[in-house]
């Protein structure tokens, strides 16, 4: 009699393990991580490239990482051809520039492009989290080289 309780016992408790285990893992959210860039020239004369990028491949960085210590400092061994995405949407945008200099027909053509992308992105689940800006500007006459780059990083419930 002892036993088929304590068995009972044991049963109904891995029971409720399993099921609170379950409850704990199907409560804490599992989210999903994409980001779009967008790279718009800021060469002089309009000779640049101008463009938003959105990768369709996915990569796990730990295949490309390695952790450093002092007994161990061996380098990942990773080739740039295993890192790269040949799977990417690429959309134009317009150059900052022309002839003329700064064009702003072309930075509100390149807010409405950007704008079509985000919006349906937003409808579909995704949050935008976080935006980051930078530039390398042009350097003066014997540079000749200058980008704007944005990143739009957004996340989403699985």
């Amino acid at each position: 009699m002892k036993k088929s309780i304590l068995t009972g016992v044991f049963a109904i408790a891995t029971i409720f393990s399993t099921f609170a285990q379950n409850e704990i893992e199907n409560t804490q959210p599992k989210f999903e991580v994409k980001v779009i860039t967008s790279v718009e020239s800021i060469v002089p004369l309009g000779l640049g490239r101008s463009r938003l990028i959105s990768a369709n491949a996915e990569r796990d960085y730990k295949e490309f990482s390695s952790e450093q210590t002092e007994e161990d400092n061996t380098r990942n061994k990773s080739k740039r051809k295993d890192i790269r995405v040949k799977d990417f949407e690429e959309t134009k945008l317009l150059n900052f520039y022309n002839v003329g200099g700064i064009r702003f027909q072309n930075i509100a053509a390149n807010d409405a492009v950007i704008s079509s992308k985000l919006t349906p992105m937003l409808a579909n689940g995704w949050n935008l989290i976080f935006v980051t800006s930078a530039v390398e500007s042009d350097a003066g006459e014997d540079d000749g080289q200058g980008i704007f780059i944005t990143r739009y990083i957004f996340k989403r419930k699985l």
